[in-house]
């Protein structure tokens, strides 16, 4: 018989992965880190080649989503059919608690690293139910944040749910034909139903087209629509704009709107993501709940994006760890010119270079995850002043996290393909579904364009960008030696030459301060990842005396941050 190449294989992503035990190791405290291991393993060994996720994501993908518009005598129902291989990963999810984990309170400031770890293992081998479970997690954040008590208490706890027969998800429906990013031209209408108590759940009709809603098989979603008065008043622009819950199951009835009030016009067929349900979806008069009062929606959303968004970089991190893996495993198993991949050096410089992105990507999402969750549990600050920068600091770091890591994973995806040669581009290999799926994310919550501007925003209203240079020009001060150095001098000079340009954006004129936006964000970028590099080979360093992520550090911040360089 002829030759036929061996398939990469992977074992546990859990033991296998010496980026994420070390965070873990620094970040969670060692009763934390003992309590969640377990849970870990399991996820890991799942993830593996042949284990129970893996299997379940192949065969999600298989079988995307399927509309069902008619009943066989013609009834409108628009049921949307989804694989048995979808709802099982619903049900791991859930039973993990990858959306309740931040909520429940039990891992107090260290609940989103342990999520984050958790979803790490979960996210490449869950054929994209991380979107669900992303939307799930804001939708408690904001509900928790601004809905009013009853409305809270009814829904809230079928969110954050571990029983799969009981815990719902959540969807964002907010992009319309008009306008994704740009919310003022919203036309979603939202109207006080005449025949309903207003104090009722559900006593608002929305009436509109959303153009894009993933996860569209979720049990309930977020909305804005503009509210209209019985007069015909109502308010232009994004500050007119009102926050809605709207569920598949009428609140008070008891009946399903789908079909009815909720029509599914389209299943969008996606470059990736194919087994995400997304619609494009007619409000025919839904039955609404405002989230707390009916003016400043956008407002209520800020929460929402900053978990949303966080999600998009622990997702991105994700995959470009699984690529790697993945590259590294070929490389073993695949000859050329008389010897394995992994033993040209050509070859290991691009694994290792695959590597260091990754990591970078992962130390990044980390300190952010790790960050949000201190803030959202009042731990943060240390000096008097330092809790409040460092919300501001976040305030910023949020969107820099989601653009460059977006922007990263789908660079790095396309050298995986390149990695795999012919193989990576054959379909059934699943080398190419990276690639695809990587290209979603850096549109999802907003896109690089979107975040840069939303970063001069962050700064004139809450000097965010000086809150987080400040805190790199600090960081890189207590960082040094042999080992991390260069490093330190390279993100403080890197931080100093960023905060001149930013002193200098009040003077500047307006188009040209934003067609720079891009690169200056790209660039801090960087710097922040570079930094968080530092920060956990320090820990290394003093705790062990490991100097393995000393040279990953170094060779990130000398690829991005020295004079010269690429960016």
């Amino acid at each position: 018989m002829g030759f036929f190449q061996q398939p990469p294989e992977l074992g546990s992503t859990y033991r296998s992965d010496v980026a994420l035990r070390e965070h873990l190791e620094r970040l969670l405290p060692p009763d934390v880190l003992l309590e969640v291991v377990p849970e870990l393993e399991a996820l890991g060994a799942a993830a593996a080649t042949g284990g129970e996720l893996a299997r379940l994501a192949e065969e999600a993908e298989a079988c995307p989503p399927r509309l069902v518009p008619f009943d066989p005598w013609g009834r409108r129902i628009d049921r949307v059919e989804v694989s048995a291989a979808w709802t099982a990963l619903h049900a791991v999810q859930a039973r993990a608690g990858l959306a309740a984990i931040p909520h429940e309170g039990r891992h107090g400031p260290h609940a989103r690293v342990v999520q984050h770890a958790l979803l790490h293992l979960y996210g490449p081998s869950s054929a994209v139910y991380s979107c669900p479970v992303a939307m799930t997690d804001a939708a408690v954040r904001v509900l928790r944040d601004q809905a009013p008590p009853a409305l809270r208490d009814r829904v809230v706890p079928r969110l954050l749910s571990r029983d799969p027969e009981r815990a719902w998800t959540s969807g964002q429906w907010m992009t319309e034909r008009a306008g994704g990013s740009d919310l003022s031209r919203h036309a979603t209408v939202a109207r006080l139903d005449p025949t309903a108590d207003p104090a009722q759940d559900g006593a608002w009709r929305l009436s509109g087209t959303k153009w894009f809603t993933s996860a569209v098989t979720a049990d309930c979603a977020l909305v804005l629509a503009r509210p209209q008065w019985s007069d015909g008043a109502s308010v232009p622009g994004s500050g007119g704009l009102g926050l809605f819950l709207v569920e598949r199951v009428h609140p008070r009835t008891g009946v399903s709107q789908v079909g009815e009030t909720i029509l599914v016009n389209r299943l969008k067929d996606k470059l990736g993501t194919r087994a995400l349900p997304t619609a494009e979806l007619t409000l025919a008069g839904a039955a609404a709940t405002p989230v707390g009062t009916v003016e400043a929606g956008v407002r209520k959303m800020a929460g929402m994006l900053n978990v949303t968004r966080v999600h998009n970089a622990v997702s991105a991190a994700a995959g470009m760890r699984r690529g790697t893996d993945l590259a590294f495993a070929y490389a073993q198993v695949r000859e050329a010119f008389g010897h394995p991949l992994a033993e040209l050096p050509l070859h290991r410089a691009t694994l290792a270079a695959l590597a260091v992105e990754a990591e970078a990507a992962f130390a990044l999402a980390a300190t952010v995850m790790e960050r949000l969750g201190r803030v959202e549990h009042g731990a943060g600050g240390g000096a008097a002043g330092g809790a409040e920068r460092e919300q501001r600091a976040l305030r910023a770091l949020v969107p820099l996290a989601k653009l460059l890591t977006a922007k990263d994973a789908v660079a790095h995806a396309s050298e995986v393909v390149e990695a795999f040669g012919g193989a990576g581009y054959i379909e059934d290999s699943g080398i190419p579904r990276l690639l695809r799926d990587a290209q979603v994310l850096p549109i999802w919550e907003g896109t690089t364009n979107v975040l840069s501007l939303d970063l001069l925003r962050a700064q004139r209203r809450d000097e965010a960008v000086t809150a987080l240079l400040d805190e790199l020009r600090e960081g890189s001060a207590v960082l040094g030696g042999p080992h991390l150095g260069a490093v330190a001098a390279l993100v403080e000079g890197t931080a100093t030459d960023l905060a001149k340009d930013v002193e200098g954006w009040p003077s500047s004129e307006e188009d040209e301060l934003q067609a720079r936006l891009r690169a200056f964000a790209l660039r801090l970028g960087r710097t922040c990842a570079a930094a968080s590099l530092a920060v956990h080979a320090a820990h290394r360093l003093a705790r062990h005396g490991d100097t393995r992520a000393a040279k990953v550090a170094v060779s990130y911040a000398t690829r991005w941050l020295a004079p010269g360089m690429p960016q």
